[in-house]
């Protein structure tokens, strides 16, 4: 009875195992296209949070301006990230 019990854990830790490593065998190679589709959208929301900042007339601009105490931490790796060397914005300097 022990042994069986035993055998049944075994078995169980290698289905784990196994699927496992079945899941990130078909899921790898999607990951970065995910990554990089979440990273545009974001881009794509960022740039219309700061918007109305830059210059650029935003219709929404009442519902995001509440937004952009939050995405400010974010704000410096993301005007890097679309090249902008130094902060669009005048009254902010984060570089």
């Amino acid at each position: 009875m022990v042994k069986g019990l035993r055998l049944r854990q075994i078995l169980l830790s290698w289905m784990r195992t196994v699927s496992t490593l079945l899941s990130e065998f078909y899921v790898s190679p999607y990951r970065g296209a995910v990554a990089r589709a979440r990273r545009d959208q974001d881009d794509l929301f960022m740039l219309l949070v700061y918007s109305d900042l830059m210059g650029v007339p935003n219709p929404a601009s009442y519902y995001t301006l509440e937004l952009q105490p939050i995405l400010m931490e974010r704000f410096h790796e993301w005007h890097t990230r679309m090249g902008i060397e130094h902060s669009p914005l005048d009254g902010l300097k984060c570089c």
